[in-house]
């Protein structure tokens, strides 16, 4: 079978044994180095994207998609409304609300919180809530009731379990003869949820008939909550919607309330794995060592070569199919551990924990207590590109090098 010769011989000088030693080792030690680096590159980039799947899942499914309310006043008959609106495109469900802020107190505690005024029946078909309620039901918020759910961290806060009051204090005022007052209203805890995100710990969930009593809405809602059935077109998705309706209309979307968080992980994404690829970097710079050696030691074979009529660019071909050869099988096997190990990074961690008796993520400080891993097959292609492209770069000097080898000299002291 044809062979070219420059992949004849760079392939039986990768496979021969060389007189000496140390090139083997230093040979050996770039493809470790390359095959260390692609693993470690593609175990750390599915780590964060296991990270951000999971901040996307807890936070987003928590936080609405978009919302629609209305320029001025309420949204009346808002659920003739919703079923208009949940016949649109890209709309899965969609639920009215009611927003205020205000304070918490509790055996004289006081936190501040966001109070969020829902209709249990439909707040359970756009909001992952029912799935992490820790104690209690959504279904105990009744209207007229003042029942209240809160997230754990709040609670815990305002040291209050199941069956306790809790005052919310409005941020306005009551004037009465006996001079002006702050608006207040006791409520009852209902239920208490976890997600295991910051909103456990500012996010009050109460009854939407109580919220229009407390912002003394006498008929209608603030606005419609959209679950949208892709994420990053929900903005377009709610305008669309929008501008479908009678009326003037504010849209909000996530990319508005949490887009800097998002945009902040792919950031920090990117620059770790910037500078992992200098992992690869260091690898791809032992080939231009390890091929430098060889071509040294390979003197005297160039010159015969070039004797028998080698051109410079076969000589220059040998030396980069030698040096190819290392980074082609050093990507390749650190692409093969690193798609083995990625997704079984979770499994590896818990028994390395187990083992150890320690916990690496405390769920007490972070949102999460187990590390999570989502591999993605377009950072698996990115990363060997980098380490492959890296590595035949590797090659071109010390290949350059030996094709500019005369033979006389070479030959001159053997």
């Amino acid at each position: 079978m044809f062979k070219p010769l420059p992949l004849y011989i760079g392939l039986r000088y990768t496979r021969a044994k060389r007189r000496n030693h140390f090139i083997s080792f230093i040979s050996l030690t770039s493809m470790t180095g390359l095959t260390l680096g692609v693993m470690v590159l593609i175990v750390v980039l599915s780590v964060m994207n296991g990270f951000d799947r999971e901040l996307k899942q807890r936070i987003l499914g928590m936080v609405p998609h978009a919302t629609i309310s209305a320029a001025y006043g309420t949204i009346n008959d808002w659920p003739d409304v919703i079923a208009e609106i949940e016949k649109q495109p890209g709309i899965v469900h969609a639920a009215p609300f009611i927003n205020t802020q205000g304070m918490l107190t509790a055996g004289g505690r006081v936190d501040g919180a966001s109070i969020y005024g829902i209709d249990p029946v439909y707040e359970k078909s756009v909001s992952i809530v029912e799935q992490h309620i820790k104690q209690g039901s959504l279904d105990a918020l009744k209207g007229g009731e003042f029942g209240i759910v809160l997230g754990a961290i709040l609670a815990r806060r305002l040291g209050v379990a199941i069956g306790d009051r809790v005052t919310l204090v409005l941020p306005e005022a009551t004037t009465s003869p006996a001079g002006v007052f702050p608006r207040l209203k006791r409520f009852t805890l209902v239920g208490t949820f976890a997600v295991g995100a910051e909103l456990d710990s500012n996010l009050a969930m109460i009854h939407i008939d109580d919220a229009a009593r407390l912002k003394r809405i006498k008929e209608g809602v603030e606005g419609i909550r959209l679950l949208t059935d892709d994420l990053f077109k929900a903005p377009k998705i709610a305008w669309d919607v929008a501008s479908s309706m009678s009326g003037q209309y504010y849209v909000r979307d996530w990319t508005r309330t949490h887009g800097s968080l998002f945009q902040a992980i792919k950031m920090e994404k990117t620059m770790v794995g910037l500078l992992l690829t200098l992992i690869i970097a260091v690898a791809a710079f032992n080939i231009v060592a390890t091929l430098v050696m060889v071509v040294t030691d390979k003197q005297a074979d160039i010159a015969i070569l070039r004797t028998f009529g080698a051109t410079s660019n076969t000589i220059m071909g040998i030396f980069m199919v030698q040096g190819s050869v290392i980074g082609i099988f050093g990507t390749l096997l650190g692409v093969v551990l690193g798609v083995v190990l990625a997704p079984n990074v979770p499994f590896l961690v818990s028994a390395l924990e187990s083992l150890l008796g320690s916990s690496f993520l405390n769920s007490d400080v972070y949102f999460i207590s187990y590390l999570p891993s989502q591999l993605e097959w377009s950072d698996v292609s990115m990363v060997a590109i980098a380490g492959l492209s890296m590595s035949f770069l590797a090659t071109l000097y010390p290949a350059y090098r030996a094709s500019r080898t005369q033979p006389a000299e070479a030959l001159r002291y053997e």
